[in-house]
């Protein structure tokens, strides 16, 4: 009886401890590949916007990515012949701020082809849509001492 009562803590220590079932369903809905289909941000204006230390948000729109859940990596494509083309990695995790409001962050760095950043340099996002055929992206940044939000929308596409 002793056993059966240390088995059943240990098993409801291990369970409680383990990654939330909202985090688990949005790998679930993640994984595959998306299309940044449009940046938008809080503010009317022309912006000079390097996203993610890469490229500007026109070259982003329109680029290509995936999602490998199981280990946590995943590319982009950015396909505008206009623009430094290419495949991109990184690595993510999507954390759960919030359950009662169904917050996540999105934490994603780029990587090269086996994983390895040069930089160590990540990006938190705010994951504040995620469907099985749409996802946003919301990154609060200062802009002259204030809140600017950019919001990047993905649409899911078919498998690749």
């Amino acid at each position: 009886m002793k056993k059966i009562i240390i088995l059943t803590v240990l098993a409801a220590a291990f369970f409680s401890c383990g990654t939330p079932k909202t985090v688990i369903e949005s790998k679930k809905t993640i994984k595959g590949y998306w299309e940044l289909t449009n940046i938008t941000y809080s503010q009317s204006g022309t912006f000079n916007v390097n996203l993610l230390n890469d490229t500007s948000k026109e070259c982003f729109e329109g680029s290509t990515w995936r999602f490998i859940p199981n280990n946590n990596t995943g590319n982009y494509t950015i396909n505008d012949a206009n623009c430094p083309t290419g495949e991109r990695n990184f690595v993510f995790t999507i954390q759960e701020i919030d359950p009662s409001t169904g917050l996540y962050d999105f934490l994603l760095k780029p990587t090269d082809e086996r994983g390895k950043s040069a930089t160590d340099v990540g990006f938190r996002l705010r994951l504040s849509q995620l469907s099985e055929s749409s996802m946003r992206w919301e990154q609060t940044v200062d802009l002259n001492g204030k809140p600017f939000q950019i919001n990047m929308n993905f649409t899911k596409i078919n498998e690749q």
